[in-house]
């Protein structure tokens, strides 16, 4: 094997060290709604032996705050995408005081607020409905930007997905992936999920709600859904979530081996 070869493929071979050792590794996955981002971030991280960030959890997290302590935030962001000054100051007081944090103990990262794990609430509908509008209040965004990048200080190799980190959060990010599926895909999928949970899935329905996410989050003027420009896009449409996470797995080992020849190069 030629020296430069064995360089790369070396280099490559760290991602799968654990304890970070080896330096940060920083691998962003940034898709719309429904494309199965948190699994395959997880299962990925699991695979390169690092930790994972669901971001996605903590602006659910701050919706089902916001929704269980009663603040009229629904029905402020029906009328528009910005909170009254009072109410945003309430939210993010809220957010403050709930100490937000994740258990790196539990497989995966459970979420804490209030000193109890709210990882049950996280999917219930209310909060599906609210979590993309709030999730543009300027004021509520900076905080989890700001706590994100606190995360990965502490725990600076780890894959975290959502739908601003390689294009906000972590800019510098090692590997930068941007998730994709056609939007009939996640709705079938999404439908497959709840009736195997034994509830009931009305597709056309489900597929009218992620054509609105999607615009939602593409249109909100803090922390857009955007492709990074120097991602690499992996559509789903037609794989199996083995076949997404190996190459998902792909990705990330290229584009360690492209750092380690770029950096041995002097480029």
């Amino acid at each position: 094997m030629a020296e430069g070869t064995r360089h790369a493929v070396n280099a490559a071979a760290t991602i799968e060290s654990k304890g970070g050792r080896a330096g940060r590794l920083i691998v962003t996955i940034d898709g719309p709604a429904g494309t199965g981002k948190s699994s395959v971030a997880r299962a990925l991280a699991r695979r390169l032996g690092v930790e994972f960030l669901d971001t996605g959890a903590m602006y659910r997290g701050a919706a089902a705050l916001a929704l269980d302590a009663g603040l009229p935030v629904s029905a402020a962001l029906a009328r528009g995408p910005a909170l009254p000054g009072d109410l945003e100051a309430r939210l993010c007081g809220l957010i403050d005081g709930a100490a937000m944090r994740f258990d790196w103990t539990c497989d995966p990262p459970e979420l804490i607020a209030q000193g109890r794990s709210i990882m049950g609430r996280l999917r219930d509908a209310d909060v599906t409905a609210l979590v993309s509008p709030l999730a543009g209040v300027p004021a509520l965004r900076a905080r989890m930007v700001a706590a994100q990048r606190a995360i990965a200080a502490a725990h600076p190799r780890l894959v975290t997905e959502g739908r601003d980190q390689g294009s906000v959060v972590f800019p510098d990010a090692d590997v930068k992936i941007y998730l994709d599926a056609a939007p009939d895909v996640r709705a079938r999928r999404r439908a497959e999920q709840l009736r195997a949970a034994g509830e009931p899935a009305d597709e056309p329905r489900l597929l009218a709600e992620i054509v609105a996410r999607d615009e939602s989050d593409r249109r909100r003027t803090v922390g857009p859904l955007v492709c990074p420009s120097d991602a690499v896009v992996v559509d789903t449409s037609g794989l199996s979530f083995d076949a997404v996470v190996d190459r998902l797995h792909e990705v990330v080992r290229a584009g360690v081996a492209s750092r380690a020849r770029d950096g041995r190069s002097g480029a």
